[in-house]
């Protein structure tokens, strides 16, 4: 009766379960994985959501209304017509995917990241390949093994920068590789930028953005979700470049026409909401830079983001890791495979946890690994 699309298996995993049986006992946990800033603690200015009275007029704009696409324009440094709104990131994944894909295509997606892509990609009918990144003091794109994946049905290589967890970003030597493969091959890069505010220092050797890459068509996302710390608020939007840029724009206005999503007031609303993204993004950073400083070095390396990747011992598996840590200290961490890390043992962190929550967290869980 129901599509093959929705092929997945919705049987709660044995973590969740054991969180759930914990929270019903009414046992305090300490929660390592929170990351809805929302929830974190943060201040807000009071007055994001003041009412527009603009709003009970419809003017449908299929791209974004223009005063939303102004703000978000010099926000990301392009022109306002290389823009086009949706409702989220995940929307934007969605029309591109339509955009660029006939059923049966395919996309290239980092491992590990989040455990997004597959999902949105099947729900398109499209076919989702992992390309690798390596670790050695550092991640690192395994540019053999993703030529090895290339297929005349590879439409797009998709980009995560900063990367979430691993928090790393693309190098510069890097993405000549990649622009000299996309444009040999007629693909199109996706960069997702959602976390690009959030890096722990500057380096030269990394590419902040590939929103002036004009050498491929490239398309960057980002969305107020991370660029102003606010989930509930769904606005995104996709930044068009290089070459049949303004060609792939048209087909996106025709998706976006016939869905409509984005809704009038968060539009009006985003000029104020990133003009005062500032004073929440710094909290943030000082959060992350203060709960990274805990861990005391017993992370991977990490550029940006809010997450951190914990190797542990191998003595064990990571769902004995995690299950274990819950059940015997009620702490609550990811393990690596929830992000299709290749090899174990990890586990992953949100840097946005409350400082005493976090500290006292990491105290009982590298007291747990070295017992």
């Amino acid at each position: 009766m129901f599509s093959s699309r929705l092929h997945w298996d919705l049987t709660p995993n044995p973590l969740t379960e054991l969180l759930r049986a914990k929270l019903d006992a009414g046992e305090t946990i300490l929660d390592l994985t929170e990351s809805n800033p929302t929830h974190a603690g943060f201040t807000y200015p009071e007055n994001l959501l003041d009412p527009d009275p603009r709003a009970l007029r419809y003017d449908p704009a299929p791209r974004g209304i223009a005063s939303a696409r102004e703000a978000i324009a010099a926000y990301q440094g392009v022109p306002p017509g290389r823009l086009l709104l949706t409702a989220s990131t995940s929307e934007s994944y969605g029309f591109l995917f339509k955009m660029l894909c006939d059923p049966g295509d395919e996309i290239l997606t980092p491992r590990p990241s989040y455990p997004l892509f597959e999902f949105l990609a099947s729900l398109e009918s499209v076919h989702v390949k992992q390309y690798p990144l390596a670790y050695h003091e550092g991640w690192w794109l395994d540019f053999d093994e993703l030529l090895r994946m290339v297929t005349p049905r590879t439409k797009a290589i998709l980009l995560v920068n900063p990367n979430n967890p691993t928090g790393s970003y693309l190098k510069k030597t890097e993405l000549e590789q990649l622009v000299a493969l996309a444009h040999a091959t007629d693909m199109a890069i996706i960069s997702d930028e959602v976390f690009a505010d959030y890096a722990f220092e500057m380096d030269d050797s990394r590419v902040s953005t590939l929103a002036h890459c004009n050498d491929v068509l490239t398309f960057t996302l980002s969305g107020l979700s991370k660029v102003c710390a606010l989930p509930q608020m769904k606005l995104g939007w996709i930044a068009a470049n290089g070459p049949r840029h303004e060609e792939a724009l048209e087909r996106l206005e025709w998706i976006a026409d016939t869905y409509l999503s984005v809704s009038t007031p968060i539009q009006l609303a985003a000029p104020r909401m990133l003009e005062a993204r500032g004073d929440v993004q710094r909290q943030i950073c000082e959060r992350t830079q203060q709960n990274l400083a805990a861990l005391n070095g017993r992370h991977l390396r990490v550029e940006g983001g809010w997450y951190a990747t914990i190797p542990m011992p191998r003595t064990r598996s990571e769902e004995s890791w995690v299950m274990d840590l819950l059940r015997e200290h009620n702490v609550l961490v990811q393990p690596g495979y929830f992000f299709d890390f290749q090899s174990e043992a990890f586990v992953v962190v949100s840097l946005l946890t409350k400082p005493d929550v976090f500290a006292e967290g990491i105290r009982r869980l590298l007291s747990f690994s070295e017992d």
